[in-house]
């Protein structure tokens, strides 16, 4: 029963370790993501042929990718908090980083959307899905 009792700071050592590495391999992602959706975003504006609208496509592009980079982003931050001591200290810094990402992400989609996140239109199902159709 001592041998147990003594393997226990051993198991959470390393799984602590293993939640950081997991914590900075979704952070690793999410740099990924915003990097792949610039480079993937002007790729396609260098390629269009039409000239109109071309700024506007390719900056909601960018927008995009940078609000699903931001929200992995958040997650790797809540992951790695739980793989150190949470203390009150940890505990705020995660609060003031998620803050700030929210914050950012809300901008983003004023910027991209023209509107709020919270204040989205509901369509109905039938319209939604004739307005996916139609998409090229």
């Amino acid at each position: 029963m001592s041998a147990d009792i003594e393997r226990l700071p051993a198991f959470e050592a390393t799984a602590n370790s293993w939640i950081h590495l997991v914590g900075v391999c979704i952070e690793i992602f999410g740099v990924f993501i915003i990097v792949a959706g610039i480079v993937w975003s002007t790729y396609l504006c260098v390629h269009w042929h039409s000239q109109a609208r071309r700024y506007d496509e390719y900056k909601i592009r960018i927008g995009r990718s940078l609000l699903l980079g931001l929200e992995v982003l958040v997650a790797a931050d809540i992951v790695k908090t739980i793989a150190i001591e949470l203390t009150f200290t940890s505990l705020g810094l995660l609060a003031g980083l998620v803050l700030v990402r929210t914050f950012l992400s809300w901008t983003l989609v004023l910027e991209i959307e023209g509107r709020w996140p919270w204040s989205r239109e509901l369509l109905p199902t039938n319209v939604a899905r004739r307005a996916d159709n139609a998409a090229p």
